[in-house]
């Protein structure tokens, strides 16, 4: 809503009708992890944990997620001759302003990848790295805003833009930046658990 406000300005309940898209990235996690916080901490849960064990799942479900766009022959990016090139249907690319068998890059598959590996190296860092609970989340964040910024910068769908960046490269530098300054506030030694004792015997 924020990134495209153009669209609901006139009409505010269309803010609210999700059936006919519209739905962002941004707003998924913002809002999957207030709730998530706020149910953890209503049923006694800690949220550090919580934050940790949705790190590595969030990006396999945004890499399975942006398939999507593949489908939707949408959110593609501009035009290329590598051999990888995204041929979309003529009437597509034309609405585009490019004529029918351009290539473009499929910017998709490119987030779709970087996701994958961001999966894998938050369970590697997970495993080799102590580190406080919900640190890893911020690592999350903080990769996935990285790769977000150079594949933002490739798309060409109608985007606003200030200072020769989209709108969702400066959230990214935004939300990389509170990441980085989460994972420093949070370094250090995690926090020890003490281990049950075993009940004594009569």
């Amino acid at each position: 809503m924020i990134t495209d406000w153009q669209l609901f300005r006139n009409d505010l309940g269309a803010i609210v009708q999700i059936w006919k898209g519209g739905l962002g990235i941004w707003g998924g996690i913002a809002l999957g992890t207030l709730v998530g916080i706020g149910v953890a901490r209503k049923r006694g849960l800690p949220v550090g944990l919580l934050l940790t064990c949705v790190a590595p799942a969030l990006p396999l479900a945004q890499s399975i997620g942006r398939w999507g766009n593949w489908f939707n022959q949408e959110l593609f990016g501009r035009p290329t001759t590598l051999p990888w090139g995204l041929e979309v249907s003529a009437s597509t690319a034309q609405s585009a302003g490019y004529a029918a068998g351009t290539q473009f890059h499929p910017t998709y598959l490119y987030e779709s990848i970087a996701c994958l590996l961001l999966c894998g190296a938050l369970i590697v860092l997970d495993n080799k790295v102590p580190m406080r609970a919900g640190r890893l989340f911020f690592f999350y964040t903080a990769g996935y805003t990285v790769f977000r910024f150079f594949i933002e910068g490739l798309r060409i769908d109608p985007a606003h833009s200030a200072g020769g960046l989209r709108l969702n490269q400066w959230v990214s530098l935004a939300v990389f930046a509170a990441s980085v300054a989460a994972i420093i506030a949070m370094r250090g030694r995690p926090a020890t658990i003490e281990p049950a004792l075993p009940e004594s015997a009569d």
